[in-house]
């Protein structure tokens, strides 16, 4: 088979699920990662149906030594072209507590910023060594803008922006290209639990084939929709008090996670 090998957390549901199938419809061979073995399993037989092949890896993104045992393993079948590193959970304070709970605040960090890293570290050196491939990070809009409501998962999500920034600069010269995928409202199972308006919310399906074009062209940044990625950007230039006033308008729940501080 002469498709792409690409790996991708996260790929038992949601955006990576469906871009593990937009990437299957091209031949790809497919490392997939994820908790769930029974889900994760299923995916691969949707992949192989769809005309990729697929090879499961079932770890938590939040063990370094399982990730780069999992990587590497993955790393014996063949270089690695694409390395999407997608895992992520979001979460919010209660309606009557002030912060959120100190565990799940560094459990949502473990998985959504060192869960990243955990990821791609293994795969970098690899790649840097071949002069070639994509490492993409998923962001969120909310790492643009932090909102209220989910303060832990949108600081997470920042972090992320300024490491794939810096990043893409380092990696660059070895011929590495750096993706930061910052999505909007999607519809997955994540999304679903939040309940808040969600402007121009997509399928995954439509999510998938917008990030695969993207990883294809090597673009830097991957944002959907556009308007409101950039709507985010010029918002930030103005004074922080009065975009705390219209911001404090707008209210979800975004239940909280019931993720643990260590695995």
């Amino acid at each position: 088979m002469g498709g792409k090998h690409v790996l991708i957390t996260g790929a038992s549901s949601g955006i990576g699920r469906a871009l593990a199938l937009r990437y299957a419809r091209e031949g790809a061979r497919l490392e997939l990662f994820g908790r769930n073995e029974a889900r994760l399993r299923e995916a691969a037989e949707a992949c192989r149906a769809t005309g990729g092949s697929a090879e499961i890896h079932v770890a938590d993104v939040r063990d370094r030594e399982a990730m780069r045992a999992a990587v590497e393993k993955a790393l014996e079948a063949g270089p690695l072209d694409v390395v999407v590193a997608n895992a992520g959970v979001s979460a919010g304070p209660g309606p009557d507590q002030l912060l959120e709970p100190e565990e799940s605040v560094r459990a949502i960090f473990s998985i959504n910023l060192f869960g990243q890293l955990n990821t791609i570290e293994p795969a970098i050196p690899s790649l840097a060594a071949r002069g070639s491939g994509v490492v993409a990070l998923v962001g969120s809009m909310m790492g643009l803008r932090a909102m209220h409501f989910s303060p832990t998962y949108c600081a997470s999500k920042a972090a992320l922006h300024s490491y794939a920034t810096a990043l893409r600069a380092k990696l660059a010269p070895h011929g590495v290209d750096m993706s930061l995928i910052v999505p909007g409202w999607v519809d997955t199972p994540m999304s679903q639990r939040t309940t808040s308006w969600k402007a121009s919310m997509i399928t995954d399906a439509e999510a998938a084939e917008i990030v695969y074009r993207g990883l294809e062209k090597r673009r830097p940044i991957i944002a959907f929709p556009r308007y409101m990625y950039w709507a985010l950007r010029i918002i930030e230039l103005l004074p922080p008090r009065l975009v705390d006033f219209f911001v404090l308008r707008f209210s979800a729940d975004v239940p909280q996670t019931i993720e643990k501080e260590s695995v």
